[in-house]
């Protein structure tokens, strides 16, 4: 048999050339990671899918809205702060002043919204916190802060009669602004008075700052009166919001209307039409002499102090000076100082025969308001605030409307004359 000889140099080349074909090999695999085929690569992105998946399938469908808007100012001191949540149930709810105080809230019994249970302060800083779950019990969560209207930049309606009240039926919603209106139209339109009776209630502006309320004639007796103020929000003037959203009912009384006859010195007492009784009085000195008109008691004092100074009487005007410090069973028929009261002080022989006061209708009593069996004291427990008490056949001038709630010595058409509705 023949035996082949391989040289040293034939095995140099043939070694070589086989390192060459290996290297080629290497140099193919470690450059192949551009291809999509490859195992190691298509396991990499397999993976990194699955994990945007996951993370996709643990984001909460819940949706959790806080009003108003975060970083809002001149925000509602009404309904500021409302929290609501869509496609989930709000779990927690903290709402917190700068300071840190914490401010207390109601949550719905579904779940679906929150509010603060009590009116929020004005120029105050809130902020609330909020987290929510939907129905795979994933959270949600969601921040805000917001600052409410400052007294400066806000208005208020001080307004009568009180809610729950039972009044004459003379009495008016008198509305007493804390600050000037010029958007007298925006502002009526967010005030609205209605009566169980039907009788339609207009409103009359006596300035920038007043606006009074009230039908044709007295109020229907027996029937429910309701004032609603939806005055949030409303600028009564350039920058300047209203803040209250309240609702006020009260009762009115029977038909109680008086008639002081200054003439025949006189107070006719009726109720419902039918004269209940008939008193002797002492009204306003022919130098002194009471307003005529329709006038409604406004405020009613067992005892009160009467200083004449305070409405003008001094020695020095030659009206004559007093001050009575415990005046009994006085009520109020003006601003100006006009009251029906009581008079221990004057002689029993001037009720019914002589005008002797300052203005006032004097009623006979005695010091100290203990007698219930005195006119005064009768016509006193009587009364309510809201009666008529209408004085004729007086030497004086009829009353200005706006001397107290006497809005009743207008004319309807004068009235609604001055409604910016």
């Amino acid at each position: 048999m023949e035996k082949r000889v391989i040289t040293d140099s034939k095995r140099r080349k043939g070694l070589m050339a086989a390192s060459a074909l290996l290297g080629g090999v290497l140099v193919l695999s470690a450059c192949s990671g551009g291809d999509d085929s490859s195992p190691s690569a298509s396991g990499s992105q397999k993976s990194q899918a699955q994990v945007d998946k996951a993370a996709a399938q643990d984001v909460s469908e819940a949706q959790i809205s806080i009003e108003p808007k975060n970083g809002s100012t001149n925000a509602s001191i009404n309904n500021a702060a409302k929290v609501t949540v869509a496609k989930g149930t709000l779990t927690t709810v903290t709402m917190t002043t700068a300071a840190g105080d914490d401010v207390e809230g109601t949550l719905a019994a579904d779940g679906k919204s929150w509010k603060p249970a009590a009116q929020l302060e004005r120029s105050t800083t809130y902020k609330v916190s909020a987290s929510a779950k939907d129905a795979k019990g994933r959270e949600a969560h969601e921040n805000g802060s917001f600052t409410t209207v400052s007294p400066d930049d806000s208005f208020i309606g001080n307004f009568t009669p009180e809610d729950g009240s039972t009044v004459g039926v003379g009495m008016p919603v008198s509305i007493n602004f804390n600050k000037a209106i010029t958007d007298k139209a925006a502002v009526q339109a967010g005030i609205t008075v209605t009566s169980s009776s039907g009788q339609e209630v207009v409103g009359h502006w006596f300035n920038s700052q007043r606006l009074d309320l009230r039908p044709e004639d007295y109020w229907t007796g027996g029937s429910t009166v309701t004032l609603k103020l939806a005055l949030d929000g409303v600028e009564g003037a350039d920058g300047v919001f209203g803040v209250q959203q309240k609702t006020v009912t009260f009762k009115v009384g029977r038909n109680q209307v008086s008639t002081v006859d200054a003439k025949a010195h006189t107070m006719t007492v009726t109720q419902d039409g039918k004269t209940i009784k008939t008193i002797p009085i002492s009204a306003g000195s022919p130098d002194n002499p009471t307003y005529n008109g329709q006038m409604v008691i406004s405020e009613k004092y067992k005892e009160t102090r009467m200083d004449g100074a305070t409405v003008g009487f001094t020695d020095d005007d030659g009206k004559g000076e007093y001050d009575i410090k415990d005046v009994p069973h006085a009520m109020r028929l003006s601003n100006s100082g006009t009251f029906v009261h009581g008079n221990y002080w004057g002689s029993s022989s001037i009720f019914g025969s002589a005008n002797t006061s300052h203005g006032c209708v004097g009623l006979q009593d005695v010091k100290g308001a203990g007698d219930a069996d005195q006119p005064a004291a009768w016509f006193y427990n009587h009364s309510l605030i809201g009666d008529v008490v209408i004085v004729k056949n007086s030497p004086d001038k009829t009353i200005s409307p706006d001397n107290g709630l006497n809005g009743w010595n207008m004319s309807w058409s004068e009235w609604t004359a001055d409604s910016a509705a």
